[in-house]
């Protein structure tokens, strides 16, 4: 039976084991409930306070009759009565039965007060029947007691009509709670279907993917924006390692293979000890070269990996200024180069003062590297409105349009830099610190290069 019960559960549709579709199913059974009760209690308080106010006016207008006429009004009242739920009833001061089909005065039922509910006998030609009926007792002014009620099967009747409403209306409601539910259980079942299949086609390597948006504020939607930044950066960063591979074995080749042939040759050919030394040195010198790339790299992977900011302080950025102009100056002078330093004053960033003097003093370094003698390096701190910017330009041969974004990739050295010392990883190193800092790293384009860290200034 168990294995039978198990089968049937397997065969369901997958939308039909949605929580989804569950939850909008008991939902709606649940709100036509909660409808149900709300337009009954609504109605019968209605049906309760207007039965209480024609209970209490009969009263009034039977009590202000004169006593010769008041058998005659309960009489009136008592033959229009074919359904039987009216009741009157005329007791002396010591509870005795005058007129109308009361047996007794109702036990508990205050005289001269509100309409209340009380347990009373009615006596007819058909006998003696007890009932729950909403009654008011009135002194009359000849010490007469008049009670004035009547039955509530009406309110009874009324929540038998809706008893009956609801044993109809719940199928149907539920079947449309069902269709509902369904209806939008498998709209979402096809969006994480067609959310899987691009996954799939993402993780076979296809990282061109992108997830399609319909335009409407839609969580989908949302989740799609969100998602499709995510693989934008996935698809730049395994681009990026794709190549790093190449790159390094590249950069590295070189300098090795140059110690090996060295060092062949030294071997061979070196007949003193002051030749052999020469040949120890340039290796050691290319060795030194690989080990600085080595360092560079790892670097730039600690900032890229970084995520904290403990030692993120708020920077006077003149002092840096004039700190990488004090480093740089001596380099400068020896090769023909002048180096100016244009601080503004109270300049601040909220930023790691070690890692920014780092990126400063290497754009610094390659204006310096590439500026013929002759030429002029100007180090300069400019106020904006909203942001602090550090201009470092030169005098040298700048970088093409075409080469705007190459410079940043790692190990790139464009045509004019190819006989210069260094590893093409300065600009890599700053771009990944000013993106740690939530920086703009900007470089312009033409005759002698201009390159602007902005900082935002600090909130104070």
């Amino acid at each position: 039976m168990s294995g039978a019960l198990d089968l049937l559960v397997v065969k369901l549709p997958d939308f039909v084991r949605t929580t989804t579709f569950r939850w909008i199913s008991i939902a709606f059974v649940v709100c036509i409930l909660l409808f149900s009760a709300f337009v009954y209690w609504e109605a019968a308080t209605y049906m309760l306070a207007r039965m209480d106010g024609v209970i209490a006016e009969d009263s009034l207008v039977i009590a202000s009759d004169p006593p010769d006429r008041r058998l005659n009004a309960i009489e009136d009242r008592l033959s229009e009565d074919p359904r039987r739920i009216k009741l009157v009833g005329l007791f002396s001061a010591n509870g005795q039965r005058i007129a109308g089909n009361l047996e007794s005065l109702p036990a508990g039922l205050g005289v001269n007060a509100t309409v209340q509910t009380a347990k009373v006998i009615r006596v007819d030609q058909r006998g003696h029947e007890a009932m729950t009926v909403r009654a008011i007792a009135r002194a009359l002014p000849n010490g007469d007691v008049l009670v004035i009620g009547r039955h509530d099967g009406e309110l009874r009747q009324l929540a038998e009509v809706v008893a009956r409403a609801l044993l109809l209306a719940l199928p149907v409601a539920f079947g449309l709670s069902l269709m509902i539910g369904a209806i939008l259980s498998l709209r979402v079942q096809r969006r994480v279907a067609d959310l899987q299949a691009l996954v799939r086609r993402i993780m076979s390597g296809n990282l061109s993917t992108r997830i399609p948006a319909s335009g409407l504020d839609h969580p989908f939607d949302k989740l799609a924006v969100i998602a499709n930044g995510m693989l934008d950066e996935i698809e730049v960063l395994v681009t990026e390692m794709a190549g790093v591979g190449n790159e390094i074995a590249h950069d590295l080749r070189t300098p090795l293979t140059r110690v090996r042939i060295g060092l062949e040759r030294g071997r061979a050919n070196a007949t003193t000890l002051a030749e052999l030394q020469a040949v120890t040195d340039r290796a050691i010198g290319a060795l030194d070269q690989s080990l600085t790339i080595i360092t560079a790299l790892l670097r730039i992977t600690e900032i890229e990996n970084s995520r904290g900011k403990a030692n993120f302080n708020e920077v006077a950025l003149a002092d840096l200024v004039r700190e990488v102009g004090d480093l740089y100056d001596p380099i400068a002078e020896d090769k023909q180069v002048t180096l100016r330093i244009i601080p503004a004053s109270n300049a601040t960033a909220y930023c790691d003062r070690d890692l920014f003097f780092e990126a400063v003093a290497n754009l610094v370094d390659n204006a310096v590297k590439f500026t013929p003698a002759g030429g002029s390096v100007d180090i300069s701190l400019v106020r904006g409105e909203n942001e602090n910017i550090i201009r470092v330009s030169d005098t040298g041969g700048g970088i093409g349009e075409d080469e705007r974004n190459a410079v940043m990739r790692r190990f790139y050295r464009s045509d004019k830099s190819r006989n210069t010392r260094g590893s093409g990883l300065g600009l890599c190193l700053v771009s990944a610190i000013v993106k740690l800092h939530g920086f703009r790293l900007t470089l312009n384009t033409g005759a002698g290069c201009v390159a602007e860290i902005a900082c935002p200034v600090p909130a104070h």
